[in-house]
Order: C-alpha cells, then sequence, then structure tokens
C-alpha cells in the first residue's frame, strides 16, 4: 500500500487537499462501521460533495491500483463500511443535497449523503414521505439504504428500500458514471440495491414518494411469556390483518429502556408487542380491533392503543430506542439479521436464549416480528478476546438455525464480512460464481470495496484472522 503523504498528494490533486483526511483519530473512526467485531484502518478518507468528484476519486485509485470503499453513516451492521484491505474511504458526508421534487410525479431526487428522515421531512407538508424507514433513519442515509436494501419496522406493509428506487446515478468500478432507471430489460436498480458497494458508488437517487396514511392507531401490549408474544404474531396475520408494522421487544430490551429513559412496564413482563395500522379510518378501526382481540386471547398482561400523535411516539419509544438503551447492559452489542417464517417464531426464540446461555453472552431480541426478520442483540465486552470468539460462533449457530427452519442468512443488514463464511449455507458453488459473474457486468473488480458479500475472494482470505478479535 502506498504511503499516507503519496495518496494525499495524489488526490489532492482530484479534488483538493482540503478534504483528505488522514491520521490516527481518522483510522480509528473509519475502520468498523456499527459490527466493531472486525476492523481494518484506511489509509486516507476522502469528503466528495458531487459525482464528478467520486468519479476523479476512483478513476484515481483504479490507476494506482488502491482499494476504496464507500461509506455513508456507519451505521450498517454487517462491517459493510469496513475498508477491508485499507486504502481509500469514500464518505458520502457532503452529498448532502436534496436535487429536485417532483409533486406530480411522486419522486425526488437526492444525492447519497441525504439521512433518511430528511428525505421525507422534505415532501412533509405536501402529504407524502419515504417509506422504508429503518431504525437508524435520523443519521442512516439514502446511499447506504440503497446499499444495504435497508427495511425498518414499516417494512411489512410498505416493502424494503428497492421498490422504492425509480432511478440511480453509479460510478463503477472504471470510474464510468452510469444513468440506470427502471423500465425494459435488465432491471439493473435491482442488482445494485442490496450490492452493499460492491458494484460501485451510488452518489444520486430518483426515489418513489409514498402519501401519508389517512389515519393511523398504534397499540402495544405486553405478555407473560415470549411464547404467548410470539404466537400472538402468526395469529394477527392469520386473520387477516396486514399491519403497517409488527415490532417484538423482550424483557431484556425493555429492562435496558427502563434504566436508560425510564420507560414503564408491568414487572411480570417478558415481552412486549408494538403493532400499528394504517389506512383508511375505518378500515384501520377494524383492524386495530382484530389485533386487540388477538391481544387478549393470546392472555396478555396489559394494553393500551394511543390517543394521539404524541402517545403514539411514546409507544413507539420501546423500539426505536431499545439498541441504543443497550449501552446499559453491556460495552458492546452485535445485532443479527437472519429471517426466518412467522410460524417459525417460537421454536426459534427457544433457540437463540439457549444459545446465548451456552456460551454465557447475554442476548436480547427486538425485531420485525411481522415478517420474520429477528434482531438478536448480543451484548459483551469487546476488551474480553474470548467473549468476541463466544459472539462470533453464537451468532453463526444463529444463523444455521434459520436456514434449518426456512430463512435466509439475512433480511436487511447484509452480508458484509460478518456473513462470508455462512453464504454456502444458503448458495451452492454454483449459485456463487454466478453471483461473481454478475459483477463482471458493472466491470467490477478486487479494488471495489473488496471482501464483501461473497467468499473466497481473491487477496482477502489472509487478512480475515487479522479482522476477527483485534478490538482492544
Amino acid at each position: 500500500m502506498p504511503t499516507t503523504d503519496r495518496l494525499r498528494d495524489g488526490l489532492a490533486r482530484e479534488i483538493g487537499a482540503e478534504r483528505i483526511l488522514s491520521g490516527p483519530s481518522v483510522e480509528r473512526t473509519y475502520e468498523s462501521d456499527a459490527y466493531n467485531v472486525d476492523r481494518s484502518q484506511p489509509t486516507v478518507v476522502v469528503l466528495p460533495e458531487s459525482t464528478d468528484e467520486v468519479a476523479k476519486v476512483v478513476r484515481w485509485c483504479r490507476r494506482e491500483g488502491i482499494p476504496f470503499t464507500a461509506r455513508g453513516a456507519g451505521t450498517g451492521l454487517s462491517g459493510g463500511a469496513m475498508p477491508a484491505l485499507g486504502g481509500v474511504v469514500i464518505s458520502t458526508k457532503k452529498l448532502n443535497r436534496i436535487l429536485e421534487i417532483d409533486l406530480p410525479n411522486r419522486r425526488m431526487r437526492a444525492q447519497a449523503g441525504v439521512t433518511n428522515i430528511a428525505l421525507s421531512k422534505a415532501v412533509a407538508a405536501h402529504g407524502l414521505h419515504f417509506a422504508p424507514d429503518p431504525s437508524s433513519q435520523t443519521v442512516a442515509t439514502l446511499g447506504g439504504n440503497i446499499a444495504e436494501n435497508s427495511g425498518g419496522p414499516h417494512t411489512l406493509k410498505y416493502g424494503v428500500t428497492a421498490p422504492h428506487i425509480l432511478g440511480l446515478t453509479l460510478i463503477d468500478a472504471e470510474g464510468e458514471i452510469l444513468e440506470l432507471e427502471r423500465g425494459f430489460g435488465p432491471d439493473w436498480i435491482g442488482m445494485v440495491v442490496g450490492s452493499e458497494g460492491t458494484l460501485g458508488v451510488v452518489t444520486e437517487a430518483w426515489v418513489r414518494l409514498t402519501p401519508v396514511p389517512e389515519h393511523v392507531e398504534t397499540a402495544l401490549a405486553c405478555f407473560g411469556t415470549v411464547r404467548e408474544a410470539s404466537e400472538c404474531v402468526s395469529a394477527i396475520i392469520s386473520r387477516g390483518v396486514l399491519p403497517a408494522a409488527l415490532e417484538m421487544m423482550d424483557r431484556n430490551i425493555l429492562m435496558a429502556l427502563r434504566a436508560a429513559f425510564g420507560l414503564e412496564f408491568p414487572d411480570a413482563t417478558q415481552a412486549m408487542l408494538l403493532v400499528e395500522c394504517d389506512g383508511p379510518r375505518e378500515a384501520c378501526r377494524q383492524e386495530i380491533e382484530a389485533v386487540e382481540q388477538a391481544f387478549r386471547d393470546f392472555g396478555a398482561i396489559t394494553q393500551q392503543r394511543a390517543r394521539d400523535a404524541a402517545e403514539r411516539a411514546k409507544l413507539w419509544t420501546a423500539r426505536k430506542k431499545g439498541v441504543g438503551a443497550m449501552g446499559r447492559l453491556a460495552p458492546s452489542v452485535v445485532t443479527h439479521d437472519g429471517v426466518i417464517p412467522r410460524s417459525k417464531l417460537p421454536e426459534m426464540l427457544d433457540a437463540v436464549y439457549e444459545i446465548a446461555a451456552r456460551y454465557q453472552i447475554g442476548v436480547a431480541n427486538l425485531f420485525h416480528a411481522g415478517d420474520g426478520n429477528l434482531h438478536p442483540c448480543f451484548y459483551f465486552d469487546d476488551r474480553d478476546p474470548r467473549q468476541v470468539e463466544a459472539v462470533v460462533a453464537a451468532g453463526t449457530e444463529v444463523i444455521q438455525k434459520c436456514i434449518e427452519l426456512g430463512g435466509s442468512v439475512t433480511g436487511e443488514h447484509g452480508i458484509g464480512v460478518e456473513k462470508l463464511d455462512l453464504m454456502g449455507l444458503m448458495f451452492s458453488p454454483g449459485d456463487l460464481a454466478y453471483q461473481a459473474r454478475l459483477k463482471e457486468i458493472f466491470g467490477t473488480n478486487e479494488l471495489c470495496n473488496p471482501c464483501k458479500v461473497l467468499p473466497n475472494q481473491r487477496g482477502c482470505q489472509e487478512h480475515r484472522l487479522r479482522w476477527r478479535g483485534v478490538a482492544t
């Protein structure tokens, strides 16, 4: 790898020295995303402000043979933004402008560094919003949403990011600027969304805007056992109700929320369900009443329905602030996102608790129960290498169980480096070879966000042991 001075000097000629960062604090800040079990330091970080500047950086890296990795807010949970082979991190922090709002066609063009919540705020006065809503939406960026095909609590009704992207601008691995739109022929956008930055760097996108629902009802219920709550989830869907959101939280999450934010709930509570229905007023009322009947049928200790927007926001506290509250339990958290059929929730949660107990690590669960997207949160001290290895091993067993029950290795967090070794559980060698060939369509190479998604990439194997357990 060239020296820091050489990289700074070369890139300064492309975008100016004032937007190039380096040094120990930069290396430490950008060595991982929110999945901090695996770490690898960049040599420099660049802050381009336009598509043309990103293209200049990528072309320079290509000429010099320097690996590059795009990064938004760093809220990813699988190591997708970790600069696996060092080199250059291309930050989208300054690509933060909304470029065009097309109200008649309900669409918006924005740069990749615009936060998820800012997209909705920009058109709220017109009764529109950007439907995907990851729990980190106040800081997560559009580019990151596209890279990971992010979901969120309202994925159950409105879907993940992919169907809400109408067009995008991609700087491919050769530094060419590609304008991709939906239409006839191959689904180029479908290939890019969820590719985790391995096909190039997204700098802009046209997003679909969705009308704000006419009416919203939100209800919360506490249960005396995790099994009662998880069985209630399938019952709600089987009764013909499709909520906008159906979230579940277990006691460990609730205890962290009580410590951090004073959340109140009955002492006998072992699990909580949060359900939101939206749509026409009368249909919404009927749906929430059916949900409340399911709460009663499955033995809810208490239940409540929000009477206004303020109470709705208060009920959502338990879900939106859950992961942040876990700092009260341990210094570090790894959040998984295997997927299973809803009907398998009771069996899967039993397995999660058994695995955590066997490895002697803490676990808390808060997740998108309606679509079976688990989020077991293992909490531990990453300064202890033995605990780090236990967390990695436990996570592997959780994903293996998900596959055994007919599920998937990931729902919205992506593969990154975290699940490289687990891709073989779901895909055959032929499947993986086909996915590798698809990358060639975009001219991608070993420099573009290397060592992510697909296992056994050239030049990556020798780094894997160095990533694992390097926390100090």
